[in-house]
């Protein structure tokens, strides 16, 4: 068995050279399109998320919610009590 494997494996080393020609290894102006494309793309993917980004909040803090999300989950009622407001409980407990 070990000595056909040896002689599979020798006989895939000694393989000769493939003549790949005087252009072989060489990158065709199609590449360089393909490349051009992808960096024009990728250029306006971030300048599109920059805008994005630029809309959002400084925080998303709910201490001064919109008039519509006044009763959402999240927001913090004032209870007159500054221990409830965060997040204490009423007992004085913690």
């Amino acid at each position: 068995m070990t000595d056909q494997l040896l002689l599979v494996v020798g006989l895939l080393a000694d393989e000769t050279p493939r003549d790949t020609g005087p252009d072989f290894g060489k990158a065709s102006p199609f590449g360089l399109v393909v490349i051009v494309i992808l960096l024009i793309g990728t250029f306006l993917l971030v300048w599109s998320m920059n805008k994005h980004l630029k809309k959002l909040p400084e925080s998303f803090d709910p201490e001064h919610p919109e008039p519509d999300q006044a009763v959402d989950d999240g927001t913090v009622v004032d209870t007159g009590d500054p221990g409830l407001a965060k997040g204490g409980r009423p007992d004085g407990g913690g």
